[in-house]
Parts: C-alpha cells; structure tokens; sequence
C-alpha cells in the first residue's frame, strides 16, 4: 500500500519541492496551501491532493486531514512546513505582528498536530517532521521574535519525541540553513521609527 504524506505550505520552497519529491517517489501527497486555487502545477500530479489549509484556521486543518483521509484512506507522515519570519527591531513590532509570527510558526504548528495525533495513534505509527531552522539553534540580532518560535519548535519536538515514542510515533526536526527558497522575499519587516537602532541595524544588514 503506499505511502500519505501531508505537507503545510506546499504553495512553495521546502514545502513545494518536497510534495513534488514525495510524488517522484511513488507517495501519495496531501499539498496543502491557504489558496489552493491558484495552485497550477501540484494539481496536476498523479496522486497529488492540493487542498486548503491555513494553520491560523482550526476548521480548515481539520477539513484537509478528513479530505486527505477519505482520499488516500491514511496518512503516515505529516510535515509541518507553514511559516515565515518576522525581521527587524524588537521594541518597534506591534502586538498583531508579534502575535501573527507565534500564531503562524509555533501555534498553527501545534495545531496541525493535534488534529492528526488521534489518527496516528489510532493507526498505531506514525511520522511527525517539524520544519525548524538553524535559527532554532543560533541566533542573529533582529530576528528575536522568528528565533523564538522556532527555539520553542525545537523544544516541543524534543519532549514530543519521547512522549510519543511508545505509540509507535516518531517525531523529527529538520534544520535548514540558507538555501534556494524564496523564505527572504517572503519576510515581514518591523518598522522601526526609534533612531537608536538605526546605526545597528544599518551595520547588521551591510555585514550580512
């Protein structure tokens, strides 16, 4: 019988390339996207389910596990790969930008996951991948608030691991670098009106 996956953020990068990855590789593939309906090449793949969902909304999490299931039957393996950073000075992001970055990198993550847990447990295995960054395990000035979502993913997959592991459950964490997305062209910048970061944050982004 083959394989289910499920992928957050297949509309592009990581997510993207691993749907067509799962595919090449004879998987079936939930692709999941906040607007599938402007989806052009997933959907027209063999074994390919495109399909709505955005993490910051319970019903439509629940609605892409059920579809997936009733498609494919079961899904093996969930990938939660949905998020984006939110850059630029601490003491100058306003409290929807902050709550919008928690919401969408760690809670909408944690989401995920506890809709599909009674699936997995009830199949009694089960892989859970939780797309971290090396920004998980260093950090970089102005990119306080996207460190810490990810610093608490690596933290929940960690004690996840072990309290799931006698349920037949694996939980995994990949931590990518800087590579070939378009992750920085999707980055929410913090305006900053407070002149005294100016020069640091001018010095930061010349360097890097």
């Amino acid at each position: 019988m083959k394989k289910t996956i499920l992928i957050t953020g297949a509309s592009s990068g990581i997510g993207r390339e691993a749907a067509k990855l799962f595919q090449q590789k004879g998987w079936n593939v939930i692709a999941t996207m906040r607007s599938p309906e402007k989806e052009l090449e997933l959907n027209q793949l063999k074994d390919v389910l495109v399909t709505r969902l955005d993490v910051q909304d319970q019903s439509s999490i629940t609605g892409a596990i059920e579809e997936g299931i009733s498609r494919f039957g079961r899904i093996e393996t969930l990938v939660n790969n949905a998020g984006y950073a939110l850059v630029g000075v601490f003491e100058s992001a306003t409290h929807e930008q902050i709550h919008k970055q928690f919401n969408v990198n760690l809670f909408g993550l944690i989401d995920v996951t506890q809709a599909m847990l009674p699936y997995m447990r009830t199949q009694g295995s089960g892989t859970i991948i939780n797309i971290s960054s090396m920004g998980g395990q260093i950090t970089f000035p102005f990119g306080s608030l996207y460190h810490s979502t990810k610093f608490a993913v690596e933290g929940l997959s960690e004690s996840l691991a072990h309290e799931l592991h006698s349920l037949g459950i694996a939980v995994k964490v990949v931590e990518p670098g800087s590579i070939a997305t378009n992750f920085r062209g999707a980055v929410d910048m913090i305006k900053n009106d407070i002149a005294a970061y100016d020069p640091i944050f001018a010095g930061f982004f010349k360097l890097s």
